[in-house]
């Protein structure tokens, strides 16, 4: 069992999956908050069937499974709704984060989660890792990545918590740029930079 959880967060385009691939293939654990969300409405789940309850049955595509464009567009425009979104589904999000982090193998595990501070997720864990970019940089990359247009990522990046929130809240940083202090950051400084973390946090396992 893990004796010491990380929490990896950043913004949208910040880099984390990057991140994550080079901890994974040190052997590291990792425990996605987005793909422990998808799993809790699963079709015939039990959420899943609550939310064609609330919201309607155009809600569930014809295969059975959540219409994840549509419930986003109904919850971003509409508080109420995205609450009570929220209640049904954080309760059984942390829950499943929880077991898996109890049942990780590794000597540390990394919970990784874009809202980790904004869903109090951060209390879960033992230290926060935040990979750091700038606005610009997480709007360039974003569009080059996704079909969504500036609008959309630009209102994605204001709904969650600035930069400096998230800061303020690591006990690590990896500055994600492309550029670093007129230096050109490649694949081999992210290696190195994530194994001296790895060095750092296995030696933490045995303190904690």
């Amino acid at each position: 069992m893990s004796t010491l959880v990380i929490g990896l967060t950043g913004g949208i385009g910040s880099g984390k999956t990057t991140i994550t691939d080079h901890f994974q293939a040190l052997g590291i654990t990792i425990i996605d908050a987005d793909i422990i969300a998808r799993e809790v409405v699963a079709i015939n789940s039990p959420a899943l069937k609550a939310i064609a309850n609330h919201f309607g049955d155009e809600y569930i595509e014809a295969n059975g499974q959540l219409n994840r464009p549509l419930l986003r567009s109904r919850i971003f425009s509409n508080e109420t709704d995205k609450r009570w979104l929220n209640q049904l589904l954080h309760p059984l999000i942390r829950t499943t984060i929880v077991s898996q982090t109890q049942s990780a193998k590794s000597a540390y595990c990394i919970l990784v989660a874009p809202l980790l501070i904004e869903n109090n997720l951060h209390k879960l864990v033992n230290r926060v890792l935040v990979v750091d970019v700038s606005e610009e940089t997480q709007l360039q990359r974003t569009l080059l990545r996704d079909s969504s247009s500036e609008k959309e990522i630009k209102a994605i990046i204001a709904s969650q918590a600035t930069r400096a929130e998230r800061l303020k809240q690591a006990d690590d940083i990896i500055l994600n740029e492309k550029t670093v202090n007129n230096h050109d950051i490649h694949i081999t400084d992210i290696e190195k930079i994530v194994l001296s973390l790895d060095k750092k946090y296995l030696n933490l396992t045995r303190i904690v």
